[in-house]
């Protein structure tokens, strides 16, 4: 059997841990050999002086005295907001997307601008060590088709699905469509992407997902319609991403007028089939496994106690929150009630396209919140919520996620010296004299100062994903 192994300081959470026991978890290997089989799968992952005789015969990757990790997860990302990032509204996230997504999102309707679109994406994806992602696509079905294009050519993998719109203001007219061509649109692409590669969905890197962008976004009708259409198509393993309790800004804000337009109780009735008046229910659920709902800043306990009851998945976005001014997602409350994090760039509203820049910003906002609420986010569990996290939050932490034996190999090469401040850093940095927190320090300075310019090389089910 012919192998691969690639030689390097690994990283990775081993197992199937809570994010509460990821530090337990934690392994790391100074001086790690990975092994992959030809198909990509992993089957040594340890020491190299403990490599087993029967792979010292292989292709030798040296990456020393760089990093191997898991690849990056970032379960929220918006493909028709490219271009868009660092866009000034004047105002927090309604004002902010009538004035400046709408009408960046609606360019996309050129062919050529949208193929365009979709080869920056996905070279950016590659730049930030973005293996696996969540993402809110484009309204225009060409678009899509550009985009899933240009990810199969690169070898990543994806979720995505267009962004459905059926009511709105003036400049999202361009991106809405009749509530008929709503389900007809989803079908289609779904009949069409869903695991096209490789014509299963248990072995592709190609899925849908049915995006209602946002319950303000689209009606009763198109609700009750897409839980119809997602009972039809849920064996198939499609995926549901939308946003939820985004901006909490009083009588005017996203979760107020959600509320009052919808008279639910709670923003999460509306994405549950309860959503006609009093939270009465009016159609099925869009709950469940393969459900991603971002930010999730201002959830009611009932909330993120269903959330947590049917399998549906937060994705944490604190680059975007901040940009926006939407608040800070509590960590302890959401940890405690059970629901699987993990992370998001939400680039555009997010402005970074790599998952370290947001597991710092995470960091840094959570251990600022007032109070008992404040903490410091071990290293593990940052590790943890971009990787591991982001692959269970997909329902695929059985195919990658972390080296644990059989898995596809999913990883970034880390080079230091790409980023000099980041070299140095892990050069001259003190350590302390407990083996067990001087790791957690190296680990955190790692994390913490990743750039593009850091991440060399990116994998894929152990092939080099390649930009065009």
């Amino acid at each position: 059997m012919a192998t691969h192994l690639h030689l390097g300081h690994i990283f990775h959470i081993a197992g199937a841990p809570k994010v509460t026991e990821a530090a337990a978890a934690l392994v790391s290997i100074p001086d790690g050999a990975l092994v992959l089989d030809d198909d990509g799968r992993i089957v040594f992952c340890g020491d190299r002086a403990e490599l087993p005789f029967e792979y010292e015969s292989g292709t030798v990757y040296d990456h020393r005295p760089g990093f191997l990790l898991p690849g990056f997860v970032d379960t929220h990302v918006h493909f028709p907001q490219t271009y868009a990032g660092d866009s000034y509204g004047g105002g927090q996230l309604l004002e902010w997307l009538t004035l400046c997504m709408f009408p960046s999102e609606a360019k996309f309707a050129d062919p050529e601008f949208a193929q365009q679109a979709a080869v920056e994406f996905t070279n950016r994806r590659i730049s930030a060590g973005t293996t696996a992602a969540m993402v809110f696509g484009s309204a225009f079905p060409h678009a899509q088709d550009a985009l899933f294009t240009e990810t199969q050519k690169a070898g990543l993998r994806i979720v995505s699905g267009r962004g459905i719109q059926t009511v709105g203001d003036e400049t999202a007219q361009p991106l809405m469509t009749s509530e008929e061509d709503a389900i007809r649109l989803t079908r289609e692409e779904i009949d069409k992407w869903h695991g096209a590669d490789t014509g299963d969905v248990d072995t592709a890197l190609l899925h849908v997902a049915i995006i209602p962008r946002f319950s303000l976004s689209v009606t009763t009708e198109t609700l009750k319609n897409l839980g119809e259409l997602y009972d039809e198509v849920r064996d198939r393993g499609v995926y549901v991403h939308s946003h939820l309790n985004e901006n909490n800004r009083p009588g005017t804000g996203e979760v107020d007028s959600t509320k009052e337009t919808y008279q639910v109780n709670s923003y999460l009735d509306t994405y549950d089939g309860k959503f006609l008046p009093g939270s009465a229910v009016g159609g099925k659920s869009l709950l469940g496994r393969r459900t991603i709902l971002a930010h999730c800043v201002h959830c009611q306990d009932v909330e993120l106690e269903r959330m947590a009851e049917t399998g549906t998945s937060v994705s944490h976005c604190p680059i975007s929150q901040l940009f926006l001014g939407s608040g800070t997602m509590p960590w302890k409350r959401t940890v405690a009630s059970g629901v699987t994090i993990s992370v998001g760039t939400d680039f555009g509203g997010g402005d970074e396209w790599l998952i370290p820049r947001v597991l710092g910003d995470a960091f840094k906002v959570h251990i600022t919140e007032p109070g008992d609420d404040g903490v410091s986010m071990h290293p593990a569990e940052m590790l943890f919520v971009g990787t591991l996290g982001g692959a269970r939050a997909l329902d695929m932490e059985n195919r990658f996620g972390n080296f644990d034996l059989g898995k596809e190999a999913d990883f970034v090469v880390v080079d230091p010296a790409g980023t000099p401040a980041l070299d140095g850093l892990l050069r001259n940095a003190f350590r302390s004299a407990d083996p067990e927190l001087a790791r957690d320090q190296t680990l955190f300075a790692l994390l913490m100062g990743i750039r593009e310019t850091s991440i060399t090389e990116v994998y894929v089910a152990g092939k080099r994903a390649k930009s065009s």
